[in-house]
């Protein structure tokens, strides 16, 4: 197992204890609040998130701005930088090291380019009506970071020596107790946002950072540039009042995972999503994803059609959904597991043999931002036959209402919703699967002919069925 998953797994294990225990974890019990008022643009969002040294093979920046027309027409209008910053020295022969371990929070990493470089991929991605963003690693440095020459930056224990945080030793924990590391840290996101330009940060282990921390420097940041978004990779409740705009829904990925693998039913996602809406603040934020660079690929956790019913069920739920990047090429990385000391391409090309792919993320965020409902719509649960194997709810607002069904198993399902009442309901399910060719047998055909729907529906093993009517 690498550095990194063994990071990843530790942090499953302490969102999982905030999870289940929230106030035992000093956390405050935020549900009677109101989350911050997000933009609109924010809540509108998809974003997208991009590992610069696999995203192209300059693996630069200047790889990314060449894309920057194609991730338009996807539809996505939030890029995510993953760590922008020169990396620590990794000691193992043959490793590039971990983005997540910073040497220089003020640096730009030369394997990436120069800092007009970046400059350039922000203007460029600004005329295009895209916001950039940069992940920020905030609870922790590398060990030959040059903050070490300043001792009380690090949390010591009591024989003097410099701890690292939970069981992830390629990195050494700051301390957030002393003013200068603060005062350091604010100046520091000043300075990204002041000269670059950028429209916020995603907050690496945001929830290990002190939240008195984040609201302070969320309030200087805003005296710079009002129009910023702040994502906290976290499941903390108590961040979504002031601090960030949204979160992370790691208690749903979990969920989509045990429900794909067979371990619990389809009727988990609504358990798991009305124990989140319980303990956040009214109103609250939460990025969706069923893919990010922690994971082996979805696909390759799922399988092709399984990963879609996935995204289909993210980009149709309340929140803000996320697209890893690779994912609407049907990109399994080769093995499927990350690759974050390691330089592992993403290829490109499979999207040629997997049209189907690029297919469904262009039709469906254009489907996700043609509808208002689908972005900041109510959301309602509905009773369908076999709620073991399919979900079903409803999005709506003051001008539409909008049902999605997903089969999330092997066996196609005939059965029926609880659908509201009213005027009927006409069908907007994409046609993302790779068209047919003229001499296609008739079953085929007639296979792939829609039947009408509501209450009664038809969905195929991992399909999905979208419905739309005016209020």
């Amino acid at each position: 197992m690498t550095e990194k998953l063994r990071r990843s797994a530790a942090l499953f294990v302490v969102l999982v204890s905030l999870q289940l225990a929230p106030l035992a974890q000093g956390q405050r019990d935020v549900s009677r609040e109101s989350a911050r008022a997000s933009r609109q643009w924010v809540r509108d969002g998809v974003i997208y998130e991009i590992f610069p040294r696999v995203f192209s093979a300059e693996g630069n920046f200047g790889g990314v701005t060449a894309q920057l027309d194609r991730l338009k027409g996807l539809g996505v209008n939030i890029l995510w930088l993953m760590p922008i910053h020169p990396i620590g020295q990794e000691k193992k022969k043959g490793i590039i090291g971990s983005p997540y371990a910073v040497r220089d929070y003020y640096g730009v990493n030369p394997d990436y380019g120069t800092a007009e470089d970046l400059k350039r991929l922000v203007r460029e991605a600004h005329r295009r009506d895209m916001k950039v963003i940069i992940d920020i690693v905030a609870n922790h440095t590398s060990w030959d970071s040059v903050m070490m020459k300043t001792p009380e930056f690090y949390v010591r224990d009591a024989r003097g020596k410099i701890m690292y945080p939970h069981d992830w030793t390629d990195v050494a924990k700051l301390n957030y107790d002393d003013p200068q590391l603060r005062r350091y840290m604010t100046d520091m996101l000043v300075h990204w946002v002041r000269d670059f330009d950028l429209d916020g940060f995603r907050c690496d282990v945001a929830a290990d950072v002190p939240t008195d921390f984040w609201e302070q420097a969320r309030a200087e940041l805003e005296k710079v540039k009002p129009d910023i978004v702040m994502l906290a990779e976290a499941d903390k409740p108590e961040l979504l009042v002031r601090a960030f705009d949204l979160d992370y829904s790691w208690s749903l990925h979990s969920t989509l995972t045990d429900v794909l693998q067979g371990r619990k039913p389809a009727s988990s996602f609504r358990e798991v999503w009305e124990s989140d809406a319980a303990k956040y603040p009214r109103g609250a934020l939460r990025m969706r994803f069923s893919d990010n660079h922690d994971e082996r690929r979805a696909i390759a956790r799922f399988g092709e059609p399984a990963s879609l019913a996935a995204e289909a069920l993210m980009l149709t739920l309340d929140g803000v959904p996320m697209l890893y990047n690779g994912m609407e090429a049907g990109d399994t990385a080769e093995s499927g597991a990350p690759a974050l000391f390691e330089r592992l391409l993403i290829f490109w090309p499979i999207a040629e043999r997997r049209p189907e792919f690029p297919r469904f993320y262009r039709q469906m965020i254009a489907l996700r931002k043609t509808h208002t409902a689908l972005r900041g719509g109510e959301l309602i649960w509905l009773h369908n036959s076999d709620e073991s194997r399919v979900v079903t709810f409803a999005r709506r607002d003051a001008t539409e209402e909008i049902v999605v069904a997903i089969n999330f198993s092997t066996q196609p399902f005939v059965g029926t919703i609880e659908a509201p009442g009213g005027a009927s309901f006409a069908d907007i399910t994409p046609d993302t699967p790779e068209p047919m060719k003229s001499d296609a047998p008739p079953s085929e055909r007639a296979a792939r002919t829609r039947t009408s729907g509501l209450p009664a529906v038809a969905l195929d093993a991992w399909g999905y069925r979208i419905f739309r009517r005016q209020r």
